[in-house]
């Protein structure tokens, strides 16, 4: 499993961001992913490689076709990451409405 920060570093991309958010909707094979995608096959390949190492998609093998998916691991871990930043916001948000100067 990746670090918090290679989560991000792969997420910064529009294209991986693109390629995250279609999976969030199901899993598919990599031609179907890289359709409107401006980009070449091979590059979208190359894109799932990174979100893959930083553990936000996963793959199976299905016959000859490569199944991707979002890897609930690294979803989770970067779900509780941004909780935790969302909670500190908050916390601080309620100490300076509750001040009373």
């Amino acid at each position: 499993m990746a670090n918090i920060s290679t989560l991000f570093v792969a997420l910064s991309d529009p294209t991986r961001r693109k390629l995250f958010e279609r999976l969030a909707m199901r899993a598919m094979p990599v031609g179907e992913l890289a359709k409107g995608i401006p980009v070449t096959r091979p590059a979208v390949s190359q894109h799932l490689k990174v979100l893959r190492e930083a553990g936000l998609v996963a793959v199976e093998q299905d016959g000859t076709r490569r199944i991707y998916s979002l890897d609930p691991k690294g979803v989770e871990l970067t779900r509780s990451y941004l909780d935790r930043m969302w909670n500190r916001a908050l916390l601080g948000f309620k100490a300076a409405a509750e001040r009373t100067d």
